[in-house]
Parts: structure tokens; sequence; C-alpha cells
């Protein structure tokens, strides 16, 4: 048995005059199995800098982090921020999202082949989204709908996992910050 478990993710993008566009992404799956405790950060930084309205800026930073673990009394420290500046960019578009995903079950639980290609397919929609030059709103939009995916493809995946005397949980913990001011 694994004692403790630590996971950080962590995307940042800036974008200035050298630079009009900068967009990353990040989606990781931890599974730690059984711990006593564990430690999860996922954080999603984007600046943008500098730019005029005429000649505007667009910074995207989105990391989607999933984490298993498994136990009954696990201690657990989540983490999960994002901050999106506008420095003297009028204009400009800039979105930073972080979504993590923990996956609590009572015993060991690995998620199997079809979850594992149900989510390969929903980061590569991600990096298309992330790519797409979408206005921030419908990005916002869009994102929204890919972690909602993802919780499916999760609750689906806990409801085959080893039954206990504690039921398996699933939680979305959602950051967005972003301008236009992230509604």
């Amino acid at each position: 048995m694994t004692h403790a478990a630590y996971a950080s993710d962590h995307v940042f993008t800036h974008a200035d005059r050298a630079h009009h566009t900068q967009a990353r992404d990040s989606f990781t799956v931890r599974q730690f199995g059984t711990v006593n405790a564990a430690s999860a950060r996922n954080q999603a930084n984007a600046v943008s800098a500098g730019c005029s309205a005429d000649d505007a800026c667009r910074s995207v930073a989105l990391s989607f982090q999933i984490v298993t673990i498994a136990g009954e009394h696990t201690h657990l420290n989540a983490v999960n921020l994002s901050d999106a500046v506008n420095k003297k960019c009028t204009g400009c578009q800039t979105l930073a999202g972080a979504y993590q995903f923990v996956v609590s079950t009572p015993t060991p639980f690995s998620l199997d082949a079809d979850a594992q290609r149900k989510l390969a397919d929903i980061h590569r929609r991600l990096d298309e989204l992330t790519r797409s030059g979408l206005p921030a709103a419908d990005l916002r939009t869009q994102v929204d709908g890919l972690a909602s995916e993802v919780t499916g493809v999760l609750h689906d995946a806990v409801a085959h996992a080893p039954k206990a005397d504690v039921k398996p949980d699933v939680t979305l913990h959602r950051h967005l910050d972003g301008w236009p001011p992230v509604r």
C-alpha cells in the first residue's frame, strides 16, 4: 500500500506584442490506488500584456486533472486554481480554466480500457478547442461541456468499481477566470 501520493499540474500562457496568441492545455490522469493521504494541485494561469484593441492578444490556459484514490479513511488535500490577467491589454481575450476531477473509491480501482479510450478522445477534443480561436465565451461553454463528459465517463467507470460499505464518489472542482469576465 502506498501511504502518500502527490500530483501537481500547471499550465501557464503569456501573450504579448511579440506572441499575440498563446494557448496551452494539460490533461492528466493519475491513478494512485490505496493511499493514506493524497495531495493534488491543479492550476491554470493566463496573462495578456501590452496589446491594444487594434492589435489584441489572446491567452488561453486550460488544465484537466483526474486523480483516482482508494481507501476508506484517506486524507485528501485538493487545490484547484485559475487566474487570468490582462495587463494594459485593451480588447484582449484571456482565459484560465482549471478542472480537477477526484475519484474516491473504498477499494483499489483502475480505469478500464474503454474509460481510458473515452478520456483520450475528450483530451483530443480539448486540444482542438484550445487551438481553435473561438471567442472566450464560446470556448468556456464548450470546455464546460467536455468537463461534463469527463464526469460522465468517471461516473460510469466507478459504477463498475468493487463494492464496499462506502460508496464510490466523483467530485469536480472547477475554477474559471477570464477577460472578458467569466460568468
